[in-house]
Order: structure tokens, then C-alpha cells, then sequence
């Protein structure tokens, strides 16, 4: 019975899904998009500022941990097609050869949620050596999607 209660429900979480998917206007998902990569960027920056500065283990968790939540959070539903021109609350930077090599964006998005996941895991521990060479990594896998897939 356990078995079935749970087919049902992720039946019914993924027809909600993609009913939200349809019915997303192709501004809001830019914005959306937008807005979750100003929150990693500022908790990529309260990170480096711990490593820089005075550390602070918790902060530094905090901060990993919020970065590995948006990486495992479903972003890819955001990039709807089309959404590489319009604006969010600036102009998209997402340039169109996204669309074309699916393949590649995944493999990238997938890095970024392995490192993220990892950072999350090195930065609980407290070592700042560990956690210094584990955000390094990750800040790569920031670098190399927008070198393939942004816009200047």
C-alpha cells in the first residue's frame, strides 16, 4: 500500500509540474532564473569572504548549504525554450546555443550540482583548507557554464 501511496504522489507532483512548466510565462522564468543566481553569487560571495577574512564556520555551512539547495532545486525547468531572448529583470544573458547542445548544458549542470553537493558536505566539517580547494572547484564549474552558455 506504502508502494502505491508513493507512485500516486510523485504521479500527481509530476503533473503539477508540468502543468506549472506550461503555464510559465517566459519572463517570469527569467527572472526566476536571475534571481537564484544573484543568491548564489551572494552566498559564493559570504563563502570567499569567510576564507578571506575571519572564519566563520556556521556562516560558511549556512552559505554551502544554500548553494547545494539551489543546485538540486530543479533549475533546468526554468530554461524554457525561447528563454534566451526577453528579459527578467534585465536582459537574458543566455545565449541561444544553450538549446542546441542540450547535452553539453547537462553535463555542466550536473558538475555544478556534484560540487555544490560536495561543498555542502567539506564546508559542515570546518576544514578551511578543504573547504578552500572544494569552492575553488565549484567556482570552476560557475566558470565553465558561463564561458560555454552566457552571454558578456
Amino acid at each position: 500500500m506504502k508502494l502505491l501511496s508513493r507512485i500516486a504522489c510523485v504521479a500527481v507532483c509530476l503533473s503539477c509540474t508540468a502543468v506549472a512548466h506550461a503555464q510559465m510565462k517566459h519572463e517570469d522564468a527569467i527572472k526566476f532564473r536571475q534571481s537564484a543566481y544573484g543568491f548564489l553569487a551572494w552566498n559564493m560571495g559570504k563563502i570567499k569572504a569567510n576564507l578571506d577574512g575571519n572564519f566563520n564556520k556556521e556562516q560558511v555551512a549556512n552559505a554551502a548549504h544554500a548553494i547545494a539547495a539551489v543546485a538540486n532545486s530543479g533549475m533546468g525547468a526554468l530554461y524554457l525554450p525561447g528563454t534566451d531572448k526577453g528579459a527578467g529583470w534585465k536582459e537574458t544573458r543566455l545565449k541561444s546555443e544553450f538549446f542546441a547542445q542540450q547535452e553539453e548544458a547537462g553535463k555542466l549542470a550536473r558538475a555544478f550540482g556534484a560540487a555544490a553537493n560536495e561543498l555542502d558536505k567539506v564546508a559542515a566539517t570546518g576544514d578551511v583548507a578543504a573547504i578552500k580547494a572544494q569552492f575553488g572547484k565549484t567556482g570552476e564549474t560557475c566558470k565553465s557554464c558561463h564561458d560555454k552558455f552566457r552571454k558578456d
